[in-house]
């Protein structure tokens, strides 16, 4: 039986490198797009297998509504994929509470409210697979990007205890971690936010340097993160969390090994607090 993902975001990076590789292996994929030109565009892709929608992740209410309309016309939805989200790179100090809001409505409340619409189906079902495309700076941190950082920690966190509450019904959740990769993130898909506060140049200045110098220049190729994301698919028992790419691997065992260090010399002030 061909089965369907429903992916969010397939109009460029990882959501259409993965509706191509899905589609070539004979998948249905239902994308969101956000404009009726995008729509026919995709659903070109592979007539009668690619079938687009029009959505926006923000306008949460209608999407209970998109994926009932999807699961009576097409069947079973047995995969979701949170794709959907953009970057934000500002100084924390600098930015404005309504451009963090808006960060976190995409990037967390949009896919929250997918997973909410599409788990009624799958526990009723005792089947289904939800991916969710976080980032490497789900782990670790950039000045400048803190934001971005918080909203990807906070979907990472949201992943997994989901998958704890889900584990008994026959649904996976894996968390998806990308390190660099040759997509739009840090070009188009990133909002650059103007600098006023010149205290920040020296730690802030040359990071976004190198975010500049480094976009289309990244380690990691999308078409094979597709393929990644393919094998997590059928895997019978995918992991919570899965990194993608040697720069994430190498950067997130370090903050681990941070992590670990500065653990073990507060340990005894950690555990002073305790009821004598």
């Amino acid at each position: 039986m061909t089965k369907t993902l429903l992916i969010t975001g397939v109009s460029t990076g990882f959501g259409r490198a993965l509706s191509e590789a899905a589609l070539a292996k004979g998948y249905r994929v239902v994308g969101t797009v956000r404009s009726e030109a995008a729509k026919a565009e995709f659903e070109a892709l592979k007539p009668g297998q690619a079938f687009g929608r029009i959505l926006d992740v923000t306008d949460t209410a209608s999407i209970p509504r998109i994926v009932a309309e999807i699961e009576r016309a097409g069947g079973a939805i047995d995969v979701l994929v949170n794709n959907a989200g953009y970057g934000f790179e500002g100084i924390l100090e600098e930015s404005t509470l309504d451009e963090v809001r808006h960060q976190f409505e995409v990037n967390v409340f949009g896919a929250v409210a997918m997973m909410q619409a599409v788990l009624p189906y799958m526990r009723k079902r005792r089947a289904g697979r939800i991916l969710n495309i976080t980032s490497m700076g789900g782990y670790i941190t950039f000045p400048g990007i803190g934001v971005y950082n918080g909203s990807k920690f906070a979907l990472e966190g949201i992943s997994e205890a989901l998958a704890k509450e889900v584990k008994g019904l026959g649904i996976h959740v894996t968390a998806v971690a990308p390190g660099g990769f040759r997509t739009d993130w840090a070009g188009r898909s990133l909002i650059r936010k103007e600098r006023s506060i010149a205290d920040y140049d020296a730690v802030f200045d040359p990071v976004r340097k190198r975010r500049q110098e480094m976009s289309g220049k990244q380690v990691g190729d999308p078409k094979k993160a597709a393929e990644a994301m393919l094998t997590l698919i059928e895997a019978d028992n995918p992991p919570m969390h899965l990194l993608l790419g040697s720069d994430a691997l190498k950067l997130v065992r370090e903050k681990l090994d941070f992590l670990k260090s500065e653990i073990d010399a507060w340990e005894k002030l950690t555990l002073s607090t305790d009821v004598s």
